[in-house]
């Protein structure tokens, strides 16, 4: 299955935004998973994941070419 990654901020630093073909993984959870096992810099940060443009708070499950947004921690003003 092939997604997008988006990545913001600090994490778009170490991971760079890609078209990403992956096996195996139907889900945000699975993906998170892959993702901090690729890139342990990703592990020991805190950040939130938007699926075609709507953040997330739940696992979610994810369909081919889905668009996966990475985002650190940011406050409004």
């Amino acid at each position: 299955m092939e997604i997008e990654i988006i990545t913001f901020g600090e994490i778009a630093g170490f991971l760079k935004a890609q078209q990403l073909t992956v096996n195996d993984i139907e889900d945000t959870d699975g993906l998170k998973a892959y993702l901090e096992q690729s890139f342990p810099t990703l592990a020991n940060m805190k950040y939130k994941l938007a699926v075609n443009k709507s953040l997330i708070q739940d696992n979610t499950q994810l369909k081919r070419n889905d668009s996966v947004a990475i985002m650190p921690p940011f406050s409004g003003g």
